[in-house]
């Protein structure tokens, strides 16, 4: 079967695979750091409305602004997508990690790709067998870790703003595919990112958040200044290189490799207590998504944008 991506050196394939790896599992950290002592939704609207600007301006200085010709359902297609993956999904995610560990945030949150499934059976698709058998055990391990807690001193109302995330990422990101988007992929980011941004801004500053910059550690900035530059724009770049570059089936593996990362890192940087019952509950996870993902992967299907995928 003839491949639907063009041949490239394999280094180089691998080597942006390797980006999107370890950037993309290493914003739980950066956003573990950052919210250490900057207010959560507030952070969160920096990243995004720094990196929406840094993005959009690279952009119009390239192609002008052409790629921003949109319908005005196009707009608001990307601006609904940047309010629930961002403002909601995002922001419950950082606020969440002020009480949960990144890794045990990070496999929680790697129950997306079982979210959109389900969501595909409410629309009356019809998933395989295996990516049902994938779900069922993916969510069994959710329910593990969520129980359990896993294992450690994770507040139990921080593991359930971490899963409303997760569902607020889903259905984001269902949407994007079966609503009005813009035509160019970051433009669509730039939108999102910037909206998704601005919600973030209005909803910290309506409960309360405000933000004092003599207060805030070095490390912090250096976590959000991380999240901006690599987390947000690198990892981009690798991620939408990857996309007309190699095949999807291997591009996909992102989902089962980002959480594992993500722990590791939590660990060593962060010294963060991996109990057995995050090792068992988050290989059973990774299992069901490695199901989901390996058994749905189509060459020609609809491609999402960075922001729609993982935020």
């Amino acid at each position: 079967m003839a491949s639907d991506t063009p041949d490239r050196p394999p280094l180089l394939v691998w080597s942006a695979l390797v980006i999107v790896y370890v950037v993309w599992g290493s914003t739980y950290l950066g956003i573990k750091i950052a919210v250490e002592t900057i207010p959560p939704m507030l952070s969160g609207a920096l990243r995004f409305v720094t990196a929406a600007v840094i993005l959009g301006g690279f952009l119009v200085a390239r192609k002008g602004w052409a790629p921003f010709r949109m319908t005005r359902a196009q707009f608001g297609g990307a601006a609904l997508v940047g309010l629930l993956l961002l403002t909601t999904g995002n922001g419950l995610l950082a606020v969440a990690e002020r009480s949960v560990s990144s890794g045990l945030a990070a496999l929680l949150v790697a129950s997306v790709p079982l979210w959109l499934v389900v969501f595909r059976i409410v629309a009356r698709d019809r998933p395989k067998v295996l990516t049902l058998a994938g779900v069922l055990v993916g969510f069994g391990g959710v329910a593990a870790l969520s129980l359990s807690g896993g294992g450690g001193s994770a507040s139990t109302s921080g593991i359930v703003v971490v899963l409303v995330a997760s569902l607020s990422w889903s259905v984001g990101s269902f949407l994007s595919a079966r609503i009005p988007m813009p035509a160019n992929s970051f433009a669509a980011s730039t939108i999102e990112m910037l909206v998704g941004g601005a919600g973030l801004a209005v909803t910290g500053l309506s409960v309360g958040e405000r933000l004092d910059v003599t207060v805030v550690s070095g490390r912090s900035w250096a976590g959000l200044v991380y999240l901006i530059l690599v987390g947000s724009l690198v990892g981009f770049t690798a991620y939408s290189w990857l996309l007309s570059n190699a095949p999807i089936s291997l591009v996909s593996t992102y989902a089962y490799v980002n959480p594992a990362v993500a722990v590791l890192l939590g660990a060593l940087v962060l010294s963060e207590h991996v109990t057995w019952q995050i090792m068992l509950g988050g290989l059973v996870i990774l299992l069901g998504v490695a199901l989901v993902v390996s058994t749905e992967r189509r060459p020609k299907a609809k491609r999402l944008t960075p922001e729609q995928v993982r935020a």
